[in-house]
């Protein structure tokens, strides 16, 4: 049950770091639509590792096999699951012979073990960020959706690295080729190499660090969403907080609200060509767990990568103390493959969201 994700557009992941591949099967995508296979390669190709100095080097082309749910001739989906698979072609098991007998520090080696009694030691298995592959794919379908029938766009980027801050960002002016200028995926140029320069130094000394990922959705409709359990705001947050590596997660000013005023934080609505609008958007598109039109805002911690190069201590199986040394190709940060997953991630909720307030209308449930 844990890896499937959504009510009505459903999203199941499946495959482990080193196996044979991993997939996904989207099951509730609306018939009629032009698969996009170009917006696909585009987000994958922004997730997949050997980018750089700043990613892991693994290379793996991630182009997906596409399987059932799309028309042959029309190109079009036809209401079926649509099945995709991306093969596994540079990993490399052996990295991981000596770690099968020992928990790594901060991974979930050990958690595994103990959910289940056992665990794919190679890679990590379904632990590792290699599973998001398969989400960053159904997550451009979702956004190539919601952008179709909305006009919706989603942007997100690296708002903070090692506790280097970029400027302050134009939310309503931002897009994916202003992030994209910078290796690090940060639209401030000069916080951008401040970051870059970080990572590299983190990378030199065998270490890792974190950061925070913002991001915004433009045009969403007002009124996705539901009272108490249901919230939009929720959904997002369980959304992102299943990405490997998070530690927190904000709606509009997120924490910064707990020092403001209720004077200050409220946001004042007017009229405007005959919509409802905010003067402000403390409240980052989102009240009563409902969004109200306005821009959506959040923003995703992640912690340094688990896997560093620095001797650490831990435990065998049986309980021995040990000390090992990590080997093999790892990220130094996940921050600049993140941006592509917390994308993903917000448009599958956005999309579910928009098909469940469809179906609540045809049905004329409040």
């Amino acid at each position: 049950m844990s890896n499937t994700f959504g009510h009505v557009f459903r999203v199941t992941t499946f495959g482990e770091s080193h196996g044979g591949g991993l997939g996904v099967i989207v099951d509730g995508c609306p018939a009629g639509h032009p698969f996009p296979h170009a917006r696909i390669a585009a987000q994958l190709a922004r997730r997949r590792p050997g980018q750089g100095r700043l990613t892991s080097p693994r290379q793996e082309a991630d182009a997906p096999t596409l399987l059932s749910g799309v028309h042959s001739e029309s190109g079009l989906t036809l209401g079926t699951p649509i099945a995709m698979i991306f093969a596994n072609k540079d990993a490399r098991s052996r990295h991981y012979d000596d770690l099968a007998r020992l928990y790594r520090p901060s991974h979930a080696d050990y958690t595994y073990e103990a959910r289940y009694g056992l665990r794919e030691a190679a890679g990590g298995g379904r632990a590792s960020a290699r599973e998001t592959v398969a989400r960053v794919a159904a997550g451009a379908l979702a956004e190539d959706l919601l952008a179709a029938l909305h006009g919706i766009e989603i942007v997100a980027w690296v708002d903070e690295v090692a506790g280097i801050r970029a400027a302050a960002v134009d939310e309503e002016a931002v897009s994916r080729d202003m992030v994209d200028e910078a290796e690090v995926r940060c639209p401030d140029s000069a916080a951008a190499a401040a970051m870059s320069a970080a990572i590299d130094a983190a990378r030199q000394g065998g270490d890792t660090v974190g950061g925070v990922v913002r991001c915004v959705a433009r045009r969403v409709p007002a009124g996705w969403g539901a009272p108490v359990f249901g919230k939009l705001s929720a959904d997002l947050a369980g959304a992102l907080m299943s990405l490997p590596a998070t530690r927190a997660f904000e709606i509009g000013e997120g924490m910064a609200a707990t020092r403001l005023r209720g004077s200050e934080h409220n946001d004042p609505f007017y009229a405007e060509g005959g919509r409802v609008r905010t003067r402000t958007n403390h409240s980052g598109g989102i009240q009563g767990g409902i969004s109200n039109g306005e821009t959506i805002r959040l923003a995703v911690a992640f912690k340094p990568v688990a896997t560093i190069f620095k001797p650490q201590e831990t435990v065998t199986r049986e309980g021995e103390s040990v000390t090992f040394q990590a080997k093999g190709r790892h990220d130094p940060c996940v921050l600049p493959r993140a941006v592509p997953m917390v994308e993903a991630m917000v448009a599958l909720v956005l999309c579910d969201h928009m098909l469940r307030a469809r179906i609540a209308r045809i049905e004329g449930a409040p």
